[in-house]
């Protein structure tokens, strides 16, 4: 990776500090020109979400995370290699945004501990070996991407990223003194697995269209292929998939579903314990999943006794950033499916003090926060806050324990990485996925409760609230409920459309009716900036003579996008 203005010099008539010099040249080169290809594609990649709702913003997040990898780069004059990797790991880190970036920050820290283990005074990295280390970068990238989601899944960036990980093995393989034909053969193996991605993940192939966040790290590594030559950005054409728009059978992701638990933790210990942890972890439940090396594993399986398996990870070493995942499967057939699986985090001890942190869009909704107790971070019209806009949040309370309420499912991952982040201070997750599922967790917040009781309660309360949302179509697509035009109301229970509509009170009757049942108490209906004048009353008046138990109440939430958010507990 290292030779990118001219890749025919010798390496030997160099010294050390010229190659370090033109490897930070190459990595800063190529960063800014993987930060002009997003920018360029944004658009495009942002269409590329199946679901056509406002939130379509995978080229946002990776474009995001790019310029503030760029940023961390320029910001620090960077001397030596190993120092302007990290630099771009960390600015990666802090500027991710969304599931995307924060895959894309993981495969960008693959990088970085390759080409800092590759560069040290005693071994610098020379012509013969540069293949090499650029095929092991990304085969680090692949390792870490897969390791940062709980449930991996085919068909998405992390596959592109493993075919562009066993291309590059086999061209280094083939000459390791050709790091540019590693490059471009990654590349091209990228754009091979990105067409197949409708393939492997039946959602992509009913909306026409191929992985986002995939296409995105194909132009990344475009990017790359571009700086190491000094040619233009290669056009290729967009992926004809449409004879894939075939009905597919949906595979559970997740193991089966006997098993109730997740549980993650990092474990600090030898090979030969951990060789006997997987023999003791296996016939407890499904899904395990142990990787990592040189003292250090992360540990993954599902169980209905998460005690059990914990034991086993205390007797193999030091567990620690402990993670135990509670699934609640409201699966009835493929129809239905929805992920709707909580995080809790493992907490000790008691917190005399605790606080909420929530991400929130809307003056309205953000008053009734603030009202409650709640520290508020702008959300903004795309949902996007950044890792280091939770951290700073985090870091002006002065509770010792503090709650992340993400409310959307783009923002979990943002809300993991800033609480991971967070040193010195106790911070937990709870995942919740909507505004309205957050002011039902926060209800319950007691800061004079020991964190894991508070934790527990506010995911219960928050799992107890089933959510809805109504919005507009922005272009014609595929979706659950059949197919949509621009203009047309979409109804989404769990983030799933399930109405199609064309009028706003009669599309919300129809996502009531779905929603609220016999034992249904209370009915919580946010209106959004673009909510028309008198629909709190006509939905008031409805819900009164439909179900006459069930107390309704109205706030004027001022959110962008969502004329109606409800929420039935």
């Amino acid at each position: 990776m290292t030779k990118v203005q001219s890749v025919g010099e010798s390496h030997g008539e160099q010294s050390h500090d010229e190659t370090a010099a033109r490897a930070i040249a190459a990595l800063r080169q190529w960063c800014a020109a993987g930060q002009e290809a997003l920018t360029a594609a944004r658009a495009e990649i942002d269409a590329l979400n199946v679901y056509p709702v406002p939130d379509g913003d995978t080229g946002t997040n990776l474009l995001l995370t790019m310029e503030s990898v760029v940023a961390a780069l320029d910001e620090h004059a960077q001397h030596d290699l190993p120092a302007a990797a990290a630099a771009m790991a960390h600015g990666a880190l802090l500027g991710a945004r969304g599931n995307s970036g924060v895959i894309l920050s993981q495969l960008l820290r693959g990088v970085a501990d390759v080409l800092t283990s590759s560069s040290g005074d005693d071994s610098p990295t020379d012509a013969a070996s540069e293949g090499d280390v650029l095929a092991a970068a990304m085969a680090r990238a692949s390792e870490l991407g897969y390791a940062a989601v709980a449930h991996p899944v085919e068909g998405t960036v992390l596959t592109v990223a493993r075919a562009a990980a066993a291309a590059a093995a086999a061209a280094a393989q083939n000459d390791p003194h050709d790091p540019v034909a590693v490059a471009r053969t990654a590349a091209d193996a990228a754009h091979e697995a990105l067409a197949h991605t409708p393939e492997q993940l039946p959602v992509l192939a009913t909306a026409g269209v191929v992985d986002a966040g995939g296409h995105g790290l194909c132009l990344l590594l475009d990017a790359l292929v571009a700086v190491m030559t000094g040619q233009p950005l290669p056009s290729r054409p967009a992926p004809s998939i449409q004879a894939l728009r075939t009905e597919r059978n949906a595979v559970r992701e997740a193991g089966s579903a006997e098993f109730g638990y997740e549980v993650q933790f990092l474990l600090d210990a030898s090979d030969a314990a951990v060789e006997v942890l997987r023999a003791q972890l296996d016939p407890l439940g499904d899904s395990l999943v142990v990787v990592g090396g040189e003292g250090l594993w992360n540990v993954h399986v599902h169980v209905n006794d998460p005690g059990a398996a914990m034991e086993c990870g205390v007797e193999a070493g030091r567990p620690h950033r402990i993670t135990i995942t509670r699934f609640v499967d409201q699966m009835a057939d493929r129809d239905s499916a929805q992920d709707t699986a909580t995080g809790t985090p493992v907490v000790t001890g008691t917190v005399a003090a605790g606080a909420v942190v929530a991400v929130v869009s809307g003056h309205g909704l953000a008053e009734v926060y603030r009202s409650a107790g709640a520290i508020v971070v702008d959300g903004g019209p795309t949902h996007n806050p950044a890792t280091r806009d939770l951290l700073a949040a985090v870091a002006g309370v002065s509770a010792e324990h503090v709650v992340l309420l993400p409310n959307h499912g783009n923002i979990r991952g943002v809300a993991e990485q800033a609480a991971a982040a967070a040193d010195g201070r106790l911070v937990s997750v709870v995942p919740t996925r909507s505004p309205l599922q957050g002011l039902a967790a926060l209800a319950v917040h007691d800061p004079a409760l020991p964190a894991a009781d508070n934790v527990e309660a506010m995911t219960d309360a928050a799992l107890a609230t089933q959510w809805a949302e109504l919005t507009y179509a922005v272009r014609a697509a595929q979706t659950d409920a059949g197919t949509c035009q621009p203009g047309d109301v979409l109804g989404l229970v769990a983030g799933k459309v399930t109405v199609i509509g064309s009028d706003l009170f009669a599309t919300a009757v129809e996502i009531l009716e779905q929603v609220v049942g016999p034992a249904s108490e209370i009915l919580t209906v946010a209106l959004g900036e673009e909510a028309p004048t008198g629909l709190g009353s006509r939905l008031t008046q409805y819900v009164a003579a439909r179900w006459p138990s069930v107390s309704i109440e109205v706030l004027t939430g001022d959110q962008p996008h969502y004329p109606l958010l409800l929420a039935v507990e």
